[in-house]
């Protein structure tokens, strides 16, 4: 499964990116995300339980903070692969006195445009 917070149809709440980040271990793991990883090798840096881990992983990917890609493995055991997907967070205060938040992302690069590409194409078929 491939969760890119780029085609996501919606948008995180502010409420939803804050928890995410109130949290020492996500924090951690975002800290540690120098490149894309799987979990083990975060598992290996970070001093967080396994399961924990698991948690964090799934709770910034649903805050679209985290991109999860699949790493193609030749035999057979093919790992999901975790990268930053935020370069800066701004909480607003919108019109109506509510909390928002604008997440800027890093540019994408032209093989990520080309995946993003062969996806759409292969959804065609």
């Amino acid at each position: 499964m491939v969760r890119d917070p780029l085609t996501s149809d919606v948008a995180p709440s502010a409420e939803d990116i804050c928890a995410a980040l109130d949290d020492p271990d996500s924090r951690e793991i975002i800290r540690h995300l120098d490149e894309p990883m799987t979990a083990a090798e975060l598992n290996a840096r970070c001093d967080i339980p396994q399961s924990t881990l698991y948690r964090k992983l799934e709770s910034l990917t649903e805050a679209t903070l985290l991109e999860e890609s699949t790493e193609i493995r030749r035999d057979g055991h093919h790992a999901s692969k975790y990268g930053v997907a935020f370069s800066e967070i701004t909480l607003v205060l919108e019109d109506d006195n509510t909390l928002g938040a604008r997440i800027e992302r890093p540019p994408r690069t032209a093989d990520e445009r080309l995946a993003d590409l062969w996806s759409e194409v292969r959804e065609e078929l």
